[in-house]
């Protein structure tokens, strides 16, 4: 095969390849910016086991710091606020003596829930292979410093 050819078949192959539709590609820019916003809120750890936790119905912020091992009381808090904004969680206020607050998921946060569980499902599932090749990356960038 002569060069020539080669290079045209690689030139065709990247014209091809440009002509495969990104994922992004099917969303307008301001679009594209709100739905990496979408994901990043919910593809946030705390997020995730927020939600994931909320699966069983209505729970009060204590319960809840404590059914999430390692979260701070101002990323809970934050992460909270951040859910209820999105119309993702509800929080629900009782006028009692001492007053009382329980977070749940909505309908909109309810429709995430499948797939976040699916994600900590996966996260789960795979967390040793993932470390094999992390540990395996490092030895190796170490080795090459």
């Amino acid at each position: 095969m002569s060069a020539g050819k080669i290079g045209a078949e690689r030139t065709n192959v990247r014209g091809n390849v440009r002509r495969i539709p990104s994922p992004c590609a099917h969303w307008e820019d301001e679009d594209a910016d709100f739905i990496r916003q979408v994901l990043d809120l919910v593809g946030d750890k705390w997020s995730v086991l927020i939600i994931g936790t909320l699966a069983d119905g209505p729970i009060r912020y204590t319960a809840l710091a404590a059914d999430i091992p390692g979260i701070s009381q101002r990323m809970l808090t934050l992460t909270l606020k951040h859910l209820q904004r999105s119309g993702l969680v509800d929080r629900t206020v009782y006028a009692e003596v001492p007053p009382r607050v329980e977070y749940s998921l909505t309908d909109l946060g309810t429709s995430l829930l499948s797939i976040v569980l699916d994600l900590a499902a996966w996260s789960a599932g795979n967390h040793c292979e993932i470390r094999d090749h992390q540990r395996a990356y490092d030895a190796t960038a170490t080795a090459k410093t």
